[in-house]
């Protein structure tokens, strides 16, 4: 038998490698990768009923084997525990004013919240995915948390709970969507998630813009175009108008 070659690679030889092992690493934690960022903007909006959902769709069996450490959300306690909190953040926004407080101080838990989940989805991916998921992730999440918490701020000076009602249930519809499509369509699912954070991005920015034409004391006229601030001047030639 010959000796064997304990010669070491050549640079060349290792880039190689490397770079197999990176398109390799790109063809197989994709999907994974997509559904850790996915998983995240859900938290962004709820991390309560993100953990709940999705806890109860590993119970059901719907997800098959769940990637990475997910599998502990399907703990009885885990599945309660969050439950409880989304009832409490269901029914907290429903109040005006209290529906703002409790965003705000959301600020604080659900990019935390939704980079661990990230980081839970692609825990036994290469630890290089697991780092991305982690701050894509995060990232995502303070992006679809900024969003809603613009949106939140809008309609919270309305003071009757109907339209915070609408607004949980669209969250909750989003939610479970993500929940049921991102197993077996993580890429798609991801797009038309960041497709619909630019849709609500834009609604926001229309929103206070109508707001602060309507404080401004602008309004929409029934020609559809802005007018500006009446004075008391005015007020009183539109008076005379009218008689």
């Amino acid at each position: 038998m010959g000796e064997p070659d304990l010669t070491p690679p050549s640079a060349a030889a290792r880039i190689h490698a490397t770079g197999n092992r990176s398109l390799q690493l790109k063809r197989m934690d994709l999907p994974l990768l997509a559904k850790a960022i996915t998983l995240a903007y859900a938290s962004g909006i709820s991390a309560y009923a993100t953990v709940a959902l999705a806890g109860l769709a590993i119970r059901a069996g719907w997800v098959g084997a769940p990637p990475g450490a997910l599998m502990l959300l399907a703990s009885t306690w885990v599945i309660t525990v969050a439950l409880v909190l989304y009832a409490v953040e269901f029914v907290a926004t429903l109040i005006p004013g209290v529906a703002s407080a409790w965003e705000t101080l959301h600020s604080l838990i659900r990019p935390p919240a939704a980079a661990a989940l990230a980081a839970a989805t692609a825990w036994s991916a290469d630890p290089v995915i697991v780092v991305l998921a982690t701050v894509l992730g995060g990232g995502m999440a303070v992006a679809t948390h900024t969003t809603k918490l613009g949106f939140r701020y809008a309609i919270d000076t309305s003071p009757e709970p109907v339209t915070n009602g609408i607004a949980n249930v669209g969250e909750l519809a989003v939610i479970g969507a993500i929940i049921a499509f991102v197993w077996q369509h993580p890429v798609i699912s991801l797009a038309v998630a960041i497709l619909l954070l630019v849709v609500l991005a834009l609604t926001v920015r229309l929103i206070w813009r109508a707001l602060r034409a309507v404080f401004s004391g602008r309004w929409m006229p029934a020609c559809g175009l802005l007018q500006e601030a009446r004075t008391s001047d005015t007020w009183k030639a539109v008076e005379d108008e009218r008689r």
